[in-house]
């Protein structure tokens, strides 16, 4: 399975969320491929999960793969809760 965490310019706020994506995922005793970018690469990425602030990830193609809207980057908690139903 792959994660692509998914931000404007695919620099900070990516990377730490990506690395709380990691986190959540060892919580739930699963394992993926996550990597992080910007909204452009993600548009001809093609990912099983794409995951990021709610404005950004609106503008994916739901086709491609699952979206998932994040209000908390910084909460391992709500992305945990939001990935435990798609494993």
């Amino acid at each position: 399975m792959k994660i692509l965490v998914v931000c404007g310019n695919g620099l900070g706020s990516s990377f730490i969320m990506e690395l709380n994506v990691k986190k959540a995922l060892t919580e739930l005793g699963k394992t993926a491929e996550v990597t992080h970018t910007d909204l452009a690469s993600a548009k001809a990425e093609k990912a099983d999960i794409y995951i990021g602030a709610g404005d950004i990830v609106e503008q994916l193609d739901e086709r491609k793969g699952k979206i998932v809207s994040i209000v908390n980057m910084m909460s391992i908690s709500e992305i945990r809760s939001k990935l435990e139903p798609l494993f």
